[in-house]
């Protein structure tokens, strides 16, 4: 049986924190489902299908990575396609005591489901979807934060 795992986030935008962590998990897992979930206290700065399209063009060629969007609970998403993992990454930013807290709701949710903790790499710690979007909203250089194709899709929208 493959090992499977969900990773899920708002990815508004998708980083190259996130990527790091997608690759790392590669290595353990057969397969990533990258789950983008609704998150109803924040606005949207790229729409849903938009991050959708760009995470299926970042990973056109890896045939491991399943793209997909989910509005209900993440341990129902994993439950209904046989995933038995969660993948989360710590930052040293204060991520633990909350992601430990969502950790335990969801295991308590979905017994037959373990969340598998990924330090963010040292070089990329300090990456977040909220700084991103705050750097780029103040006209400043976001190349080494986000890949290629999500940097241009952000421009055409402040140019549009």
């Amino acid at each position: 049986m493959k090992k499977k795992a969900l990773y899920a986030g708002s990815f508004d935008p998708f980083t190259n924190g996130h990527l790091d962590i997608v690759k790392r998990a590669l290595s353990i897992f057969d397969e990533i489902y990258i789950v983008i979930a609704v998150s109803p206290s924040k606005k949207a700065f790229l729409e849903r299908p938009l991050r959708k399209e760009l995470l299926q063009k970042i990973f056109a060629d890896e045939p491991r990575i399943k793209v997909d969007t989910w509005d209900g609970l993440l341990v129902d998403y994993a439950r209904e396609n046989e995933i038995k993992s969660i993948v989360r990454g710590l930052r040293p930013t204060g991520d633990f005591e909350f992601e430990f807290q969502m950790a335990s709701m969801n295991r308590k949710l979905n017994s037959e489901c373990e969340t598998v903790f990924f330090a963010t790499g040292e070089k990329l710690y300090y990456i977040s979807s909220t700084l991103v979007r705050e750097v780029f909203n103040h006209g400043g250089d976001i190349s080494e934060f986000v890949p290629k194709i999500v940097q241009e899709e952000m421009e055409k929208k402040r140019s549009s």
